[in-house]
């Protein structure tokens, strides 16, 4: 089968963008981790598909794929890419879209700048629905990581995420704890892990462990998660700043009952095609 596709990032976390409405694509797990392979495939965090919402009130379907080959329920830098592939594209002419993801609906906005703003919903806190097993939706919580304990912000925002303030995300243990906390027992269905370095009320640095893919560049949903896990333990204001490797993206959240507002870039890099 011969594959079109499209590479991109936002803030340096990279995709492999398939389109779905003019191709027919059915990949099993073992293609996706073919295509996602750094040294014999293309290479990427995670591949997006864009396909037919099914919903006729919609616009898109969009769905995600780990680097693992597992399909995973949203991913804000994701998003952003996806509204400016469908748009350079010609799949569409709107400026703000309505798309299906697996985990409800989402409405990314081009601006005239370029730029990106994702409307990603209302965080989720309640335990079972992120899920972590809990007994409580207290925004900090203790768990036992090793032989040691650490304190975490479990948050949903479509997928799960744990977020844990550092003094300095340079020597923090993403590459040992994030694994750790990635398959802890507590999270069912697994979850990313963040590390956040509060820089002062509005600006944070922020490193992400994400289940199926590893350290990445930048993580959307994990900008969102940790901003919010901030603004409700008090230490964050409104509207953050928020710097990962790849680059910085832009969160805001007025508070419990408001949806997260994410804003960034979508770079394409470039177009190919390959035999899977």
């Amino acid at each position: 089968m011969l594959l079109k596709f499209t590479k991109m990032h936002g803030a340096g976390n990279d995709f492999v963008v398939l389109d779905g409405v003019r191709q027919h694509i059915h990949l099993n797990p073992e293609q996706l981790r073919l295509i996602a392979d750094r040294h014999f495939g293309i290479g990427c965090d995670q591949i997006l598909l864009v396909e037919k919402a099914q919903n006729p009130d919609v616009d898109f379907r969009y769905r995600i794929f780990n680097a693992d080959g597992g399909e995973v329920e949203q991913c804000g830098n994701g998003a952003r890419c996806f509204v400016r592939f469908v748009h350079d594209h010609k799949l569409t002419s709107k400026k703000e879209i309505l798309v299906e993801t697996k985990s409800g609906l989402i409405s990314p906005r081009l601006a005239a700048d370029g730029r990106i703003t994702v409307n990603m919903g209302m965080p989720i806190f309640e335990p079972a629905r992120i899920p972590f097993v809990s007994d409580s939706d207290a925004p900090v919580q203790n768990l036992q990581v090793g032989a040691g304990q650490v304190e975490i912000s479990a948050v949903s925002m479509g997928n799960p995420h744990a977020v844990q303030v550092v003094a300095d995300v340079e020597t923090a243990p993403v590459l040992t704890q994030g694994p750790l906390i990635e398959r802890h027992e507590r999270f069912p269905q697994r979850v990313n892990a963040g590390f956040m370095q509060i820089v002062d009320r509005s600006h944070i640095k922020l490193r992400v462990f994400e289940r199926g893919a590893g350290e990445t560049l930048s993580c959307g949903t994990g900008a969102c998660a940790a901003v919010v896990s901030g603004i409700r333990r008090g230490l964050l204001d409104n509207a953050v700043h928020v710097v990962t490797r790849g680059g910085t993206l832009t969160i805001e959240w007025s508070g419990n009952g408001t949806p997260v507002s994410m804003t960034g870039p979508a770079v394409e890099v470039f177009e190919g095609e390959i035999h899977i």
